[in-house]
């Protein structure tokens, strides 16, 4: 199935949804203009985040950029007339961190696909995703401050969690550009690969990750997530209440088990799938 969105009665189709067996596949879709998120594309990707949510069949979620570019961040040109409009901007922003609040808190597993330019708001939207993988030929950084700006989804909070502040403090003083292999060094993105070879090693990891356990996966998001928003030993004691329900309570922990030391395959069960099909 496959489906363009978009928002506000716009014709255009900014965004570009297809769900297969499983896996929604979003993509950027103005590729002329290096894929902007401006306050349009940012509400339709919201509309189709919040429709994903409510589809159980959806286990994981790739994001991609159409074209030659992931994304080249805000329409700077479109700033203007928001900035005079203090409500208009206000949504802006209120779209764009709760788009990407929703993907961070997701049971699914959400992809960045990374090639060409990932900047600012594509910055910003990588940061909230489970895993990003890049382009060895990427280039990605924030450059908000190059044009008198300021990030306003999510550098300056998510950045320094994911490299550290000292690195991220550079990145967003400097307006760096760094490569995908560069990335994957410091720990900004989670694997970096040869141009040609980014759509394989995508479709394999998903393919890896659709063998595995949806509701251990989304468990062990919810844990990580959880964690860090509490002191270690906090993060401890919520561990060890969620697995030990998860352990007496969810068939795939058993199932898990079983198959093991029957030498099979486990069997796991697929949210809004009967058993059987």
């Amino acid at each position: 199935m496959q489906q363009g969105a978009t928002a506000g009665g716009d014709s255009d189709e900014r965004v570009l949804l297809e769900v297969e067996n499983g896996v929604a596949r979003v993509t950027l879709n103005r590729p002329d203009k290096l894929n902007p998120l401006d306050r349009l594309t940012v509400a339709a990707l919201l509309d189709i985040v919040e429709r994903l949510e409510s589809d159980p069949s959806v286990r994981v979620v790739l994001i991609a950029g159409g074209g030659k570019a992931f994304s080249a961040g805000g329409d700077l040109e479109g700033y203007l007339g928001l900035y005079r409009d203090g409500l208009a901007f206000q949504r802006f922003l209120d779209d764009f961190q709760s788009l990407n609040r929703q993907i961070e808190e997701s049971g699914k597993i959400y992809i960045a696909e990374v090639s060409g330019i990932c900047v600012a708001g594509g910055l910003e939207l990588i940061l909230a995703c489970d895993v990003v993988i890049a382009a060895e030929d990427a280039k990605i950084g924030d450059c908000h401050v190059n044009f008198g700006q300021l990030p306003g989804a999510g550098s300056s909070q998510r950045l320094p969690r994911a490299i550290g502040s000292l690195r991220a403090k550079h990145l967003i003083y400097t307006g760096r550009l760094l490569s995908g292999t560069k990335a994957e060094e410091i720990g900004l993105v989670t694997m970096a690969v040869p141009a040609d070879a980014l759509a394989e090693t995508t479709q394999a990891f998903i393919e890896q990750l659709l063998a595995s356990s949806t509701i251990g996966l989304s468990g062990a998001k919810h844990l990580i997530n959880e964690g860090l928003k509490g002191t270690l030993e906090a993060g401890l004691d919520f561990e060890k209440a969620y697995v030990h329900r998860y352990a007496t309570t969810e068939p795939d922990a058993t199932e898990g088990l079983v198959a093991f030391a029957e030498k099979r395959r486990p069997v796991f069960r697929i949210p809004g799938q009967k058993r059987g099909q």
